[in-house]
């Protein structure tokens, strides 16, 4: 019989719903955990929000909030105070909170557009909302009223969140081109990247990491494309820091970052829940889910819950999934690392290279010789020769004069003979000078000879002709030097196949039943 440990070693991770939500009769836009664990809302373009009893699976009917208009966003404050649900249309957007001990509702009213996003600060007095009218809006909760903004955004507003210590805000566009830090307290941009337009509407969330320094989200670099992979920034500069989270082949929908930072899962298009972890950016899993739309998790980080972009009434729910255990995923990480051809190199921190917006040019440049030596023509030719025939410091060969002193290899008399060529004397054939010297040449080789032979003409020898001294000139010895040519820089991420789609129209913002295949 085999133990407990041996087949969860050879159980492939799934995510098989524990728990199954279902009660709204459009497809759900939005879902959040309560700080407790216990319950759940959903907003639907049914114009309801519906609370969710966890332990039962059934919804909490007389919490049921009905709306004149689509509800696409809802938030439960940390302290479990303040339930706020964020709606609209075209024209009008309606951001509300209500209370759930008293059952007093606050109404927040600015925004002409329907609201994308909403979040809660930290110490349940902030409330950011981010809207289709291209602006982001920071409330008091407490009273009701605007207390920052409204912040332009470049487009749509996808994603908002609060540092944690409130002094920051993060705001994504809706197609996932631009961020942006704004100063809460000073109401200013402190710095943005990215511009619009762009293709494929998200509402992943944006968060902040290592203590405020950092923020993560599914972003775009191309002018158009998907937001197919996740990036940390500087928060600081908005430059992107370590290793991507790099994996979905089509746009991510959704993603969602444990209460300790541990876990990143995220949800996409290409059919496929994953889950990462966050330290090393290894993907620990990758199930297979249809149409995975959003998706969060537990306050405990050990479910799931995620819906799909569903497309007939039986497709409405909200399904809830036990988290494989950690050594599941170890081995399932293994196993996958392994099946991968070179994967031990591509994960390797010697091989990984840090990344940036941009990575840097590479620069080809053309390689230039050693710059000629100078000739006086007055010198005799011999001597002439001895500077052009210099070898390299590298090359040079030690050899002693008379008095034991170190001295070039052509430092000879004349009436010496030539040394020979250590470097090739085994190997290399020589010619004959006159007097009987004999001289390397370079041109020929003992492995080579016989093809010299077959392929070249017949050479005559050459005939010794005396030069009067001063007649030879630097044209005589040296080609004329082309002109440098500038090396052009060549990025990496050009040799890339990047997939990214053809210069198209902004498409109606709204994720659509089969808009995003």
């Amino acid at each position: 019989m085999a133990s407990t440990s041996t087949k969860a070693t050879n159980t492939k991770p799934t995510l098989t719903p524990s728990m199954t939500l279902k009660g709204h009769d459009k497809w759900i836009r939005c879902i959040s955990y309560f700080p407790d664990g216990q319950r759940m809302i959903s907003g639907s373009p049914d114009k309801t929000a519906r609370q969710w009893d966890l332990k039962l699976g059934t919804e909490i009917e007389e919490a049921r909030d009905v709306s004149k208009k689509e509800v696409y966003a809802v938030s439960v404050s940390r302290d479990g105070r303040w339930v706020v649900t964020g709606d609209g249309d075209g024209d009008r957007g309606e951001l509300k909170a209500c209370e759930v001990e008293t059952g007093i509702v606050k109404t927040f009213e600015g925004h002409s557009g329907r609201i994308n996003c909403i979040d809660v600060s930290a110490d349940n007095t902030l409330l950011a909302s981010g809207s289709a009218d291209f602006t982001t809006r920071i409330w008091n909760l407490e009273t009701g009223k605007l207390v920052a903004g409204p912040f332009k955004n470049v487009d749509w507003v996808g994603a908002v969140r609060f540092s944690s210590d409130l002094k920051k805000l993060a705001v994504t566009s809706a197609v996932r081109t631009c961020i942006e830090v704004w100063d809460v307290q000073l109401q200013k941009l402190d710095v943005r990247v990215g511009k619009s337009p762009g293709v494929g509407i998200t509402y992943a969330p944006v968060f902040w990491t290592n203590n405020d320094k950092n923020i993560i989200t599914a972003f775009n670099f191309a002018t158009f494309g998907y937001a197919r992979t996740i990036y940390e920034f500087d928060a600081l500069t908005l430059e992107t820091v370590g290793t991507p989270f790099e994996g979905h082949t089509k746009l991510v929908t959704s993603i969602a970052l444990s209460f300790d930072h541990a876990r990143l899962a995220s949800a996409s298009f290409d059919n496929t829940i994953k889950l990462w972890d966050c330290e090393s950016r290894q993907l620990l899993a990758s199930f297979d889910v249809q149409n995975p739309f959003i998706l969060v998790l537990s306050p405990d980080s050990h479910q799931l819950a995620y819906v799909t972009n569903a497309h007939t009434k039986d497709d409405y729910k909200i399904y809830i999934c036990d988290i494989p255990p950690d050594d599941v995923l170890a081995h399932a990480s293994t196993n996958a690392r392994e099946k991968s051809p070179g994967s031990h190199l591509l994960n390797s921190d010697a091989t990984r290279p840090t990344v940036g917006h941009r990575r840097p040019p590479i620069f080809t440049t053309a390689m230039s010789g050693r710059p000629p030596p100078t000739m006086n023509s007055k010198q005799p030719i011999f001597l002439r020769l001895h500077k052009l025939l210099r070898f390299s410091p590298r090359t040079r060969a030690t050899r002693l004069d008379r008095k034991g002193r170190p001295s070039d290899p052509l430092d000879f008399p004349a009436t010496s003979p030539l040394p020979p060529n250590s470097l090739h004397r085994d190997s290399s054939p020589s010619t004959l000078l006159p007097g009987g010297r004999a001289f390397f040449n370079p041109i020929l080789s003992s492995s080579n000879k016989g093809k010299q032979k077959a392929h070249e003409p017949e050479r005559k020898t050459a005939q010794v002709v005396d030069v009067p001294l001063g007649q030879a000139t630097y044209a005589d010895v040296f080609q004329k030097r082309e002109k440098k040519v500038e090396p052009l820089p060549v990025y990496d991420d050009q040799l890339e196949d990047e997939n990214v789609l053809d210069a198209v129209a902004l498409p109606p913002p709204g994720v659509q039943h089969g808009e995003i295949d």
